[in-house]
């Protein structure tokens, strides 16, 4: 059983304060220009470099994705998980992000989920970790070492990146190994699910309840038993996400969470953006955990 820890849930909630530190496209105006950008540039990517597109990792709704094998064999595998609040975006408008992780030697595994409120975000948590056994099982066909297997989020993928180092692998398969998962990056996420379900505009669509939030929020679980987290944030995002990026290295210690950075000048756009440009501060990290954690 994982152990809950507790957060104090303060006093009544400012709906219309969460909804500024939340409401991430509403923070940066020109939101869309950067959306469309990722979905041009993704379309580039996927006939630039070698890729398989749609593979299905279930039966279940949405379960395809997309991958990009390595160039070279047994290379780390990363699971790169997109955000959008479970509810918004999907792994076509991410493939962008695969030229430079292919770059740092990874091969790519982009999957996708259904979106809320047709399943629930731990019904979508399920999914993910169907998505990730698929990639331990066939890292071979991605060039891959199933024993180098990282997963890698941004936004509401942050989120999952770090509640799959929660997962206990062999209920999920029993051929599958403890500690599958040897670290995670996320990118903007967020730890604590109450502030969310407390904010109006996503709640609508999130519909989580007291339990769920328990469940699904890995700053009120126990630190994971394998595994590291490596958390960065923009320097202007809300201040919320700037503080969920501080709470989830108290709730772990920094054993678990050796990296809580932020990164100066960039929002919740830019920041997934950085990691694309060469040496940046973000690709930087992003080389350190492939070679500390895989």
């Amino acid at each position: 059983m994982v152990r809950q820890v507790e957060i104090s849930c303060g006093d009544a909630p400012d709906t219309q304060w969460l909804e500024r530190m939340y409401n991430s496209r509403a923070r940066v105006p020109d939101h869309g220009a950067y959306l469309a950008r990722w979905a041009a540039e993704s379309a580039l990517a996927r006939q630039s470099i070698p890729c398989e597109i749609g593979v299905a990792y279930g039966n279940g709704p949405g379960e395809a994705l997309d991958v990009f094998p390595a160039a070279r064999p047994r290379s780390p595998v990363v699971v790169f998980l997109h955000g959008g609040y479970r509810m918004a975006l999907d792994k076509s408008q991410h493939s962008f992000l695969a030229p430079a992780l292919h770059a740092l030697g990874a091969a790519v595994v982009m999957p996708d989920h259904a979106r809320c409120p047709a399943l629930t975000v731990p019904q979508i948590a399920l999914q993910m970790t169907r998505a990730v056994a698929w990639a331990w099982r066939h890292a071979a066909r991605l060039n891959g070492d199933a024993n180098r297997l990282l997963v890698m989020g941004h936004a509401a993928g942050g989120h999952l990146a770090a509640l799959l180092l929660l997962c206990h692998w062999p209920a999920v398969d029993a051929a599958l190994p403890p500690d599958l998962v040897k670290g995670a990056l996320a990118i903007s996420g967020f730890y604590d699910l109450l502030p969310i379900q407390q904010t109006p505009s996503l709640q609508e669509a999130l519909r989580l309840t007291p339990a769920q939030v328990g469940q699904a929020s890995p700053a009120r679980l126990a630190p994971p038993a394998h595994g590291r987290l490596f958390c960065v944030a923009g320097g202007d995002e809300s201040g919320e996400y700037l503080r969920q990026t501080r709470l989830i290295r108290q709730a772990w210690g920094r054993e678990r969470v050796p990296v809580a950075a932020v990164l100066p000048g960039l929002h919740h756009f830019s920041v997934l953006e950085s990691l694309t440009r060469p040496r940046s501060r973000l690709q930087r990290l992003a080389a350190r955990w492939l070679n500390e954690c895989s």
